[in-house]
């Protein structure tokens, strides 16, 4: 630069300008080169390092070098190669020691800003290829990012704050520190949310499309997004509910993911036997129940069979046998504490069909078998009497 500086000086000699019109024209001089190189070099970078760029990463089969090197990121650094250029020269061209004090404030000022737009648009790319890679798109990781980049901006303030205070970065962090019981009561919410979406993401305890039920909010649907500060929830009616993450941490919360990973959702329902159609079958009865294929290891109970204990008996056959219930989890039917409504008989499975429309069927298509055989085995459902039935006593 000192060579450049001195050619400029001669040539301006050269063409008989003043002496003390040769310095001023040499600044200007350089600040043109400047201005003129800056231009060149962002052309240069814009017609053909950016193409280029674009160019490799087309044909090349990985998709993390696309989300890396987006175009926000390449115009971050488009934008951060004039502000070095200046700051790099800028001695030589304000050679006042007030000037290029303040010179070099701004432009270290503007590098920051630009330094934490490219960090934080490199965040951005890699949550872009992370939430489309497989193993990782069903995962929370917005709140994670958003917390990268919140670091980031803080770190950013605290260097442009003592680049304009010509403070040490570390003395404004000690300086901030006397003031933490202030911000922590400005922005407790914040920062429990914070704390609450961390939490979240390292126990694995909420992911983005995961059924979760929160009673206290009226949340009943699926995850949306999860961030720093709220999870959103589309209930089934398709209306979105927020909320606070630290909610989820303090109260409990319902996860249905569990039931999705193990293949099967849980029945658990009963029906009421009249207790008084309870009796023991007859030989013709059990001559006629033994010829069909379901009484195959059947366990005799005594001399004389009761028919709610076969028709138990049928029910677990039915559902062992039954294509959409999975047969390797648990499964039994079982009689529950007898009340003034009857003797409840409780179905106790699991389906193999976790989603909701396909469960309920599975539902109505068990216990509607279940009731229509009951006249099989000459049991009756109890029911609270209607006006129907004192009717028919007259």
């Amino acid at each position: 630069m000192k060579k450049i500086n001195d050619i400029l000086m001669t040539w301006f000699e050269q063409i008989g300008l003043a002496d003390g019109n040769i310095i001023l024209a040499n600044k200007i001089g350089i600040i043109v080169g400047i201005v003129i190189t800056a231009l060149i070099i962002d052309l240069i970078y814009k017609k053909a390092v950016i193409p280029a760029i674009k160019k490799v990463t087309s044909n090349t089969e990985s998709e993390w070098d696309d989300h890396l090197l987006s175009d926000e990121l390449l115009k971050n650094i488009r934008r951060l190669l004039p502000p070095i250029a200046l700051y790099a020269v800028g001695h030589l061209v304000f050679p006042f020691p007030p000037v290029i004090i303040y010179f070099n404030k701004f432009c270290g000022i503007y590098i920051t800003i630009v330094m934490v737009k490219l960090i934080c648009s490199v965040i951005s790319s890699i949550y872009a290829f992370s939430s489309g890679h497989e193993k990782l798109k069903s995962h929370a990781l917005k709140g994670f990012y958003q917390m990268l980049k919140l670091v980031a901006i803080c770190i950013g303030a605290i260097i442009i704050v003592s680049t304009v205070l010509d403070k040490n970065p570390l003395a404004i962090l000690t300086g901030l520190g006397a003031g933490t019981a202030i911000l922590m009561l400005v922005f407790q919410d914040m920062i429990r949310s914070l704390v609450a979406g961390i939490q979240l993401l390292a126990n694995d305890m909420l992911r983005t499309g995961d059924w979760i039920t929160v009673p206290k909010y009226g949340a009943d649907g699926d995850v949306m997004e999860v961030n720093l500060t709220t999870v959103k929830v589309q209930n089934w009616d398709k209306t979105i509910v927020t909320v606070p993450p630290y909610a989820l941490v303090n109260d409990s919360f319902q996860n249905w993911r569990g039931m999705f990973d193990y293949g099967g959702r849980r029945v658990k329902r009963s029906i009421n036997i009249d207790m008084n159609t309870v009796r023991f079958c007859t030989e013709a009865e059990m001559a006629e129940f033994r010829k069909q294929p379901w009484m195959e290891g059947f366990e005799a109970n005594g001399k004389q069979e009761v028919n709610l204990y076969i028709f138990r008996h049928y029910i677990e056959y039915y559902l062992r046998t039954h294509p959409k219930v999975n047969p390797e989890m648990i499964m039994t039917v079982r009689q529950l504490q007898p009340t003034n409504q009857g003797m409840p008989i409780e179905l106790y499975f699991f389906s193999a069909e976790t989603a909701w429309i396909k469960y309920e069927h599975l539902q109505a298509e068990v216990f509607d078998h279940v009731l229509a055989m009951m006249r099989t085995f000459d049991l009756k459902v109890f029911q609270s009497p209607t006006g129907l039935d004192f009717q028919k006593l007259n």
